[in-house]
C-alpha cells in the first residue's frame, strides 16, 4: 500500500502538490482555491491494487475541481470509478446535465474520460472518500449500453444496488487480504454488482447471477454484524431482511464450507473474545448475552471448542499480552 499525506510538506505546497499527486493517479483538470486558504490545505491519500483494480482512500479539505475535454484530451484515463463518500459528500456538475448531490454513504459511479466537476457539499469538510476504478477495457464486454458511462449518482435502498452496497463495503474492507484467484474472483463479482446497479448489465448473464449471489451473501453478513447482539437473529429474520428466502440463504453459504448457524456462532464468539480482552471488568456472563448467547453452559462450552480455553483464562491472557 502506497500512502502520501501534506503532514509532510511545507504549507505553501500542500495544494499544489495534491494537484500532481491527483493528476498522476486519477487524471488532470482545474483546481479552483482561494489563496488565502491554500496555506491551511490538508490532504491524505493510500492506494493498493487488487487485480487489475485500484482502491484508493481520500480525505481532503474542500475545493472545487472540474475535468474539461481538453483536460481529458492532455491526460485520458481508461477507468471506470466507483467513488463511495464517506464524509458529508460532495455536488456534482455533469457536463450537459443538471447537477446532483451525493450524500455521505452515498455512490457515483463514472467513466473518467467524460467532463464534469464537483464541489464538496459542506465547505468546512472537504472531500472522504473511497474509490474503486476498473480498467475500461475489462468493462467493455460486460457493457450493454455504452453511451450510458456518464457520471450518475447510484441509489442502494433496494435490489440490485442494495446488494451492490454491501459487497462494495465487504470488498473494501477485505481488499488488502486478496491475493490470487480469491482477487480476481472479488473484483470481477464487484464490477458485475457495479454494471448491473447502473443498469449497464444485464442480470440474466450467468456472471451476473453469480455476482448476485456474491452480494446477497455480503448482504446477510453484514446484517449479522450489526445484529449479533439479539438472541432472536434467526435464519428466517436475516433472509428476510435481505429479501431471499431461507432456503436460497442456505444455500449461498453452501460453498463457503459452513452454515449460516455455524457462521453466527463464530461472529459472536469472536465478538466476545475482543469484549474479554477490552472490558476486563464487565461479568463473563453479560459479555455472552451481549453477543445473543443467552445460555451460560452453551457459551462456555462452544468458546473452549472455538479457542481451546475458557472464557475467563483468554481474559487472563490478554490482560497478560
Amino acid at each position: 500500500m502506497a500512502t502520501w499525506s501534506t503532514e509532510e510538506l511545507r504549507p505553501h505546497e500542500r495544494f499544489d502538490a495534491w494537484l500532481e499527486l491527483r493528476v498522476a493517479q486519477h487524471g488532470g483538470g482545474r483546481a479552483e482555491l482561494r489563496p488565502e486558504r491554500r496555506t491551511n490545505f490538508h490532504a491524505s491519500y493510500s492506494t493498493f491494487t487488487v487485480g487489475d483494480a485500484i482502491i484508493s482512500h481520500l480525505r481532503t479539505s474542500a475545493y472545487r475541481f472540474s475535468r474539461s475535454a481538453a483536460d481529458i484530451a492532455r491526460t485520458p484515463v481508461d477507468r471506470f470509478t466507483v467513488v463511495q463518500q464517506l464524509g458529508h459528500g460532495c455536488v456534482i456538475y455533469p457536463a450537459g446535465g443538471d447537477a446532483f448531490g451525493v450524500p455521505g454513504g452515498g455512490f457515483s459511479t463514472q467513466f473518467a474520460n467524460i467532463p464534469y466537476a464537483l464541489t464538496a457539499m459542506r465547505e468546512h469538510d472537504g472531500f472522504h472518500a473511497n474509490i474503486v476504478s476498473f480498467p475500461l477495457a475489462r468493462c467493455e464486454p460486460l457493457i450493454a449500453r455504452k453511451s450510458e458511462l456518464g457520471i450518475r449518482p447510484l441509489a442502494t435502498e433496494r435490489g440490485m444496488s442494495s446488494l451492490f452496497d454491501s459487497f462494495f463495503r465487504a470488498f473494501v474492507e477485505q481488499a488488502p487480504q486478496l491475493k490470487g484467484a480469491a482477487a480476481e474472483i472479488a473484483v470481477e463479482t464487484l464490477l458485475q454488482l457495479t454494471l448491473a446497479a447502473r443498469g449497464l448489465a444485464s442480470t440474466r448473464a450467468e456472471p451476473t447471477r453469480d455476482a448476485v449471489r456474491a452480494g446477497q451473501l455480503a448482504a446477510v453478513c453484514q446484517f449479522v454484524a450489526r445484529n449479533l447482539g439479539r438472541a432472536d437473529l434467526t435464519p428466517a429474520r436475516a433472509a428476510r431482511a435481505v429479501g431471499i428466502s431461507v432456503r436460497h440463504m442456505h444455500l449461498l453459504f453452501e460453498p463457503t464450507g459452513t452454515t449460516f448457524s455455524r457462521y453466527l456462532l463464530a461472529q459472536r464468539l469472536n465478538r466476545a473474545r475482543q469484549l474479554l480482552a477490552l472490558q476486563p471488568d464487565r461479568a463473563v456472563i453479560d459479555i455472552a448475552f451481549a453477543c445473543g448467547i443467552e445460555s451460560q453452559t452453551v457459551f462456555y462450552r462452544a468458546f473452549r471448542q472455538a479457542f481451546g480455553m475458557a472464557p475467563n483464562d483468554c481474559r487472563a491472557m490478554s490482560l497478560r499480552e
